[in-house]
């Protein structure tokens, strides 16, 4: 199968050089144009694959101007492959705006298969891996951040986060106080010397990471195993609902009406309503 005119997307190794896939090398080898993240990063690798091809800077701060140019070329017939700093492009780097404007102008998008940290750390952390939730790294401001986790606390699925050496223990440690003693996997330094995966409750993992600033360096994907379902929960959303509506309206009508929402049953939300008056130490008189 003949291959031309396009936009290559061609993962590159995570660590070890030796996962490139011999249809990469081939690839890079033919195109007239290597668009990349990095280019002085991309250069050691096409260096060490003893390939000379142009390389073109394309990162989250140019992306949307090099979309232009670089479908400009593909289209007077020139090959281009998309290239990030490690892995697979778009996932967690740059590349959307480019293969979106490339669909809306009709250029042909090839994807080559090859290395991503996600499904690497996922394959090998113990974690079910029938369904997952990717998502990327987390916001770098707290209350951001425990934003997002709060959304995900009743996801059914193990959750998969890249996270940068600096933020790993404060992570850990909101994802402690969120989720309480849920499994957690830490994997550092994929297909690197320091390959490691380590394995504890989310609680046991925060002094373990603070122990030793060792733990905490390197290129690290972090997994959080699913939310155990209990048929007694009542689901996040709808005590967010009946909490809003308690401002406004009697008891028994926010939990009708939440109830009504959510599909979930009145009585429950009444009563849990009451033991968080209780907790407070201020019940409501009904």
């Amino acid at each position: 199968m003949t291959e031309s005119c396009c936009l290559y997307i061609v993962p590159t190794p995570i660590g070890n050089l030796g996962d490139i896939t011999q249809r990469a090398v081939e690839v890079l080898g033919k195109v007239d144009l290597v668009a990349a993240e990095d280019t002085r990063h991309t250069g050691i690798l096409l260096s060490h694959l003893q390939i000379q091809v142009p390389l073109l800077a394309l990162h989250d701060h140019n992306e949307q101007q090099r979309a232009e140019l670089l479908i400009g070329k593909i289209r007077q017939g020139k090959n281009v492959a998309l290239v990030s700093d490690a892995g697979t492009p778009l996932i967690s780097d740059p590349g959307y705006h480019l293969v979106t404007r490339c669909r809306e102008a009709g250029v042909n998008v090839v994807p080559l298969p090859g290395p991503c940290a996600a499904v690497t750390a996922l394959s090998a952390a113990g974690l079910p891996t029938d369904r997952f939730a990717f998502e990327g790294f987390l916001p770098a401001k707290e209350k951001a951040r425990d934003d997002r986790l709060q959304s995900l606390i009743d996801e059914p699925r193990t959750l998969v986060f890249y996270e940068s050496p600096r933020r790993l223990l404060d992570t850990v440690t909101a994802i402690a106080r969120l989720y309480g003693p849920r499994p957690l996997v830490v994997a550092r330094e994929l297909t690197k010397t320091f390959e490691s995966f380590y394995s504890l409750p989310a609680t046991e993992m925060v002094a373990w990471l603070a122990a030793d600033d060792n733990r905490c360096r390197g290129e690290i994907v972090l997994m959080v195993a699913a939310a155990r379902p209990d048929p007694e929960a009542l689901p996040s959303e709808a005590l967010r609902t009946l909490t809003l509506l308690q401002r406004e309206l009697p008891l028994k009508k926010a939990a009708a009406l939440t109830a009504e929402i959510h599909g979930v049953k009145k009585n429950a939300l009444y009563k849990w309503a009451l033991e968080q008056a209780d907790c407070d130490g201020a019940g409501e008189s009904v």
